[in-house]
């Protein structure tokens, strides 16, 4: 299996029941999104008969021991520098760590079977949630105030690009705090239709979406 995103069909656009039949994007605003689609491109390509592949597009992974996603919303929600993006009523997939360890399992089977060979799959919990509400939800769980002060997605979008800008000019380590790709990441619908998934791989959420972020986000309350 090829773990790839759905982030190779990045187009800049909302996605809201969007299937596999998308094309690859062509409008990326990072290298993330297009060099993911070039290796998964390759990978594709590379399936015959003898070489089954197939490729996983897992949306917005999350779970315990995650050092990235969580660790990084909370570090800047308790240095007040979280805002919403938008209106704040985008629906997005999610993704549980077991859910998409399964899924992996499930294309292991299927590639055995002589399914999904040359083919690539969207993954999530099945159920999209309001991006907003499911960072508050955790906030609040973590015993942290939620995230109410806003900026529009016009204006997060070009401070993004200008703070890509300055990263750039400047030569500066790390990510800019805001870049034109998150800030549409986080502004517009991105759900896709699972089930291809669900058929081919037999997905399935491996866990209770709401009820596993409320006892993950317990164990992240502050010492």
């Amino acid at each position: 299996m090829h773990t790839s995103t759905p982030s190779v069909v990045f187009s800049g656009e909302p996605f809201r029941g969007a299937d596999e039949s998308l094309p690859y994007g062509d409008d990326w605003l990072c290298a993330y999104a297009e060099t993911k689609a070039v290796a998964e491109e390759v990978a594709l390509k590379a399936a015959s008969a003898t070489l089954k592949v197939c490729a996983l597009r897992p949306h917005l992974i999350w779970g315990p021991g995650d050092p990235h996603l969580f660790p990084r919303v909370l570090a800047r929600a308790r240095a007040g520098r979280l805002r919403i993006v938008g209106d704040g009523e985008n629906l997005v997939d999610v993704t549980h760590v077991d859910t998409a360890a399964d899924a992996h399992l499930g294309a292991l089977d299927a590639l055995r079977a002589g399914r999904a060979n040359g083919k690539a799959y969207f993954l999530s919990q099945g159920e999209p949630v309001k991006l907003w509400a499911f960072i508050n939800r955790l906030l609040a769980g973590a015993g942290e105030k939620p995230v109410s002060r806003r900026i529009s997605l016009r204006t997060a979008y070009w401070l993004g690009a200008l703070l890509e800008g300055a990263w750039t000019l400047l030569r500066l380590k790390g990510e800019p705090p805001m870049t034109r790709f998150v800030a549409v990441e986080l502004a517009k619908d991105h759900w896709f239709d699972v089930s291809a998934a669900r058929r081919d791989l037999g997905l399935k959420p491996a866990v209770d979406t709401w009820a596993e972020l409320d006892r993950l986000a317990a164990t992240l309350r502050a010492k």
